[in-house]
């Protein structure tokens, strides 16, 4: 009976392995097969040509502008949410990460119909000389709506995860309000919102379907990396491979950063 057990046990063992090691093959082989093909067909002297360094320097900066408005605007978000009580709190929650889950076509078009000439907003803001749609301002609103979430998310937990009996010690020595957040609540949950913001510059730095739709893809103007790809994929695969390659060694480093900026932030805690 305990021999039956254990080959029962060793059989389970190795079962479970192999459906690891599918899962593993199927997660990575893409990823490498991308790389080999990569590789394989690499020439530097086309490059210039192919419209990558155009979408590489449109992508940097985009995204480096919505990374800082999603620092400006969403940590005072997060703020309220980690530490106010008021009603509706669960319902401000669930829409303020709605655009993790929202199909990416979905989200482009409410922000036509909210942002557009016909949108909600549009007449208002025609009225003073704004125009979004099909611009480079729309990338990066675009980008600042799908990614924005991630980096909100991250800092909720860090400002939660600051000692209260640190905030009250300030407190007694003097310090209230902004001081109080800017010299103590802030510094000790500041790895958590790096972590948060870097995961949230790589969401920024994929983002396709919302863009694409109200932004369109216009080279120099709002096609960016993988809107490259998209686009040439047809007429350059190899232009897109190249992108494609570089798009995953920009997101790897992105979530190396963010996981080991994690890490750090709970061996503090």
């Amino acid at each position: 009976m305990a021999k039956h057990k254990h080959l029962t046990w060793h059989a389970g063992k190795v079962a479970l392995a192999a459906a690891g090691v599918i899962s593993l093959l199927f997660l990575a082989l893409p990823l490498l097969a991308l790389l080999l093909r990569g590789l394989a067909t690499f020439d530097l002297a086309r490059i210039p040509a192919s419209g990558i360094p155009n979408a590489v320097s449109l992508s940097v900066v985009t995204t480096l502008i919505t990374a800082l408005l999603t620092l400006l605007l969403g940590t005072p978000l997060a703020f309220i949410l980690a530490r106010w009580r008021f009603p509706a709190k669960h319902v401000v929650n669930v829409l303020v990460e709605l655009p993790i889950v929202l199909p990416p076509a979905v989200a482009g078009l409410a922000l036509l119909v909210a942002f557009g000439r016909r949108g909600l907003l549009g007449p208002a803001l025609e009225s003073l000389g704004v125009t979004l749609p099909f611009t480079t301002a729309a990338v990066i609103v675009a980008q600042t709506f799908v990614s924005a979430p991630f980096y909100v998310r991250s800092a909720i937990v860090g400002l939660q995860s600051v000692p209260r009996e640190l905030e009250d010690a300030a407190r007694v020595d003097g310090a209230a309000g902004f001081t109080l957040f800017w010299y103590v609540t802030l510094p000790l949950a500041r790895l958590s919102l790096y972590a948060g913001l870097v995961l949230s510059w790589a969401r920024a730095l994929g983002e396709f379907g919302a863009t694409i739709l109200f932004a369109g893809s216009f080279q120099g103007r709002t096609q960016t990396m993988p809107l490259l790809v998209y686009n040439v994929l047809e007429s350059d695969i190899n232009a897109a491979i190249w992108t494609g390659l570089l798009l995953v060694a920009m997101a790897l480093a992105a979530l190396f950063v963010s996981q080991w900026l994690m890490r750090r932030a709970t061996s503090e805690h």
